[in-house]
């Protein structure tokens, strides 16, 4: 069996691992995960990459979770010839029917912008790239075969799957793939997706698995360790207090999907627990607000402090007055509040939607707080206020950075370093090789290094991007 990792190698985007063996005398071809790279020219340039193999050639494609870096370029590999089953989580189809036309809608919205301005000689720089349309997504979503968590599936001649609950955002997965070669023992592979931390807002703790040969695991923050959620709640009222004190908006990139929803979350159960006075949230995304409908709909899936949270906002409607974005002129109009307002809209590294009209309008008054809540990629916008820049580029025009910038890392849906430690300690015992993945250099050595060390484990891999290895 190899495995050739096309994306997430030492970088946290572009989850995208190509499998092959030989069952029943043929030789089998099938992805986990299809995703997008994000941040910057670099991203595109990779995202227009082709595959190794064609795209016809591919059996089927294993999907852990929704998050557009990990599904993001699905309908453009449909559209250029992959015919295969694509397999899921119920909940994760449900939310690419959310996430995957909106990805196309804001790639072609980008590009029109764009070549309006040019026209008028206001644009600079590289032009957008719009890599598959609506009408192909809806293609996509035909190829679709959802599954249940712990449902067996037969994916052809010597290969199975079932989905275990990964705990990070509705419908994540860690994908258990066990393959029969010719003439080999049966191995067991393992596919992390990405692991959420234990005692979150909103998901279960991720699942444990007792059993694998090969493990791929997600290294986000695998060289850090996260606040606790009490002083996370500590710091988020303390921003929230100050900036409603000064009379300035709070505005929180986030998301559409998982974090916009935990953020919701731990927001009214501040509310209902006294740490917070009454608030006004405006929700300004489609998609998260269909996202949150959606996790109202897979109530059964959330952990049971989230279920009492939302049960006691349906019986107190009053205590926290949240608004839902419908249109483009409601969005425009938020600019025109000057304070009290808590703005949550997507994208969550600020690089596309409408984030970017909010940011330009609250960035250059000192009373706004900008709250990021999730991981922001190398040359993403995120990441440059993350790194406290004076000026960015938002629109076509230069903004001063006045605003407050708050990072508050306690928010992640992304299981730190204890956590994966954790979660790998599941195994009963050593798997024959480990590969890191889903991290920036720095991050993912780390991680291989504690699990030399504190877990004894001695074939652990961090894969180079583009390279096969044999398992």
């Amino acid at each position: 069996m190899k495995i050739q990792f096309l994306g997430a190698a030492g970088e946290v985007t572009g989850s995208r691992h190509l499998v092959q063996a030989v069952t029943s005398g043929c030789t089998r071809h099938f992805m986990v995960d299809y995703g997008m790279f994000q941040g910057g020219r670099e991203a595109t340039m990779k995202n227009l990459e082709p595959l190794p193999i064609a795209p016809g050639e591919l059996d089927f494609v294993v999907l852990t979770h929704a998050h557009i870096d990990h599904s993001g370029l699905l309908p453009r590999l449909c559209a250029q010839g992959f015919k295969g089953p694509i397999y899921c989580t119920t909940a994760t189809y449900e939310l690419l029917k959310i996430l995957l036309p909106d990805s196309a809608h804001l790639q072609f919205a980008d590009l029109e912008r764009a070549e309006r301005k040019m026209k008028m000689g206001k644009w600079h720089g590289e032009m957008p790239v719009a890599l598959y349309s609506r009408e192909e997504v809806e293609m996509a979503l035909q190829q679709f075969e959802p599954l249940e968590y712990g449902q067996v599936r037969e994916l052809g001649p010597g290969v199975q799957l079932q989905f275990c609950n990964a705990g990070h955002i509705l419908g994540s997965a860690i994908a258990v793939i066990d393959i029969q070669e010719d003439g080999q023992q049966q191995k067991r592979c393992v596919f992390s997706g990405d692991i959420g931390m234990k005692g979150k807002v909103l998901m279960p703790n991720p699942d444990l698995i007792p059993k694998a040969d090969v493990v791929v695991v997600e290294s986000t923050y695998g060289d850090r360790l996260h606040r606790s959620l009490s002083e996370t709640e500590a710091e988020f009222v303390g921003v929230i207090q100050s900036t409603m004190a000064a009379q300035g908006n709070v505005i929180i990139p986030a998301f559409a999907v998982g974090r916009t929803q935990e953020i919701l979350f731990l927001l009214i159960d501040l509310v209902r627990r006294g740490l917070l006075p009454h608030l006004t949230i405006w929700v300004d995304s489609p998609m998260a607000t269909a996202a949150t409908h959606l996790t109202q709909h897979f109530f059964s899936q959330l952990d049971s402090q989230s279920q009492e949270t939302f049960t006691w906002f349906n019986n107190h409607p009053n205590a926290v007055d949240l608004r839902f974005i419908a249109d483009v002129e409601e969005s425009k109009a938020l600019n025109k509040i000057k304070g009290g307002a808590i703005i949550i809209s997507a994208s969550g590294m600020c690089d596309a939607g409408r984030i970017v009209h909010h940011l330009a309008n609250n960035l250059p008054r000192s009373q706004n707080a900008i709250v990021i809540t999730g991981f922001q990629a190398y040359g993403s916008l995120g990441r440059r206020l993350v790194d406290r820049v004076q000026k960015v580029r938002l629109l076509g025009e230069d903004v001063a950075v006045k605003a407050s910038i708050h990072t508050i890392g306690g928010l992640s849906a992304h299981a730190d370093q204890a956590g994966l430690l954790d979660w790998l300690r599941g195994f009963e015992s050593a798997p024959e090789v480990v590969f890191v993945v889903h991290g920036e250099p720095e991050s993912a050595s780390v991680l291989a290094q504690c699990i030399r060390e504190d877990l004894g484990w001695k074939n652990v891999i961090l894969p180079e991007r583009l390279h096969t290895y044999e398992c």
